[in-house]
């Protein structure tokens, strides 16, 4: 048996990373990087409240609608469906948001740093 050696062909987007990472050094290639920087930080706190806000919003419905609390969907209480079963879908909702922005922000500093 004999042991074959594998890499990874050349490709051209060598050249756009090399181009790329000399725009991070100039003072213009900075500039992009702090603005893609603060976007994901205002992105990420953003989503996160949101989820937040979301989250604290499931025990007010409970305690707003008296007779919500004490219900029983197929002998198990209604609020703990909601606060067990209900959350997923909005984590899985901030999730699928928080990364689909982020890729665009970063596709939007790509073509920044490649017109540059």
């Amino acid at each position: 048996m004999t042991r074959v050696r594998v890499t990874a062909p050349l490709s051209a987007a060598r050249p756009a990373t090399l181009s790329r990472e000399a725009a991070e050094e100039s003072e213009v290639g900075q500039l992009f990087v702090r603005s893609l920087i603060r976007t994901q930080l205002r992105l990420a706190i953003v989503v996160a409240g949101g989820f937040l806000l979301i989250l604290c919003a499931f025990p007010l419905l409970l305690a707003a609608v008296p007779g919500l609390a004490g219900a029983r969907v197929a002998g198990i209480p209604f609020d703990w469906l909601l606060l067990g079963a209900g959350i997923y879908p909005v984590i899985g909702l901030s999730a699928w948001l928080y990364v689909r922005t982020a890729a665009r922000n970063e596709v939007r500093y790509r073509d920044l740093a490649e017109d540059k």
